[in-house]
């Protein structure tokens, strides 16, 4: 088992490559239906589901009225599934780079929670990182 998030792009090359490959196959397996869609009778109910993401796990859930509307749903994504994880990681990179400059240790954090979440980084200003060393 490997514990170096460092090495989670080498997983997901690997992942791409046999998404790619599956998606192949899919093609040439491929037979049209007789039709494009299925009845469907509208009911109140509850529903879960859980998918793969590009970032890991995505769990959600709808409950539904009788007319097919949405009363209630939550969706758990893997950020926030993997938030206590990247916050550990976090403090371990701090704890064993504190001989870095200011801006090599915001680079490393933003590194590691890249790791985690490639958009996190990306679509926020995330970090803020304050380095008292008095």
């Amino acid at each position: 088992m490997c514990r170096n998030p460092f090495q989670s792009i080498v997983v997901r090359s690997v992942e791409v490559l046999y998404a790619v490959e599956e998606a192949l196959r899919i093609i040439d397996q491929y037979e049209q239906p007789e039709q494009a869609w299925v009845p469907l009778e509208v009911k109140a109910g509850e529903g879960h589901g859980a998918t793969e993401a590009p970032r890991g796990m995505l769990y959600h859930r709808y409950k539904l009225d009788g007319d097919g509307y949405i009363l209630d749903a939550q969706i758990a994504p893997p950020t926030a599934q993997n938030q206590l994880s990247m916050e550990d990681d976090l403090r371990a990179v701090i704890e064993d780079n504190l001989d870095l400059s200011d801006d090599d240790l915001q680079w490393r954090l933003e590194q590691s929670i890249r790791n985690y979440d490639p958009c996190i980084s990306c679509a926020t200003h995330f970090l803020k990182l304050e380095v008292d060393r008095g």
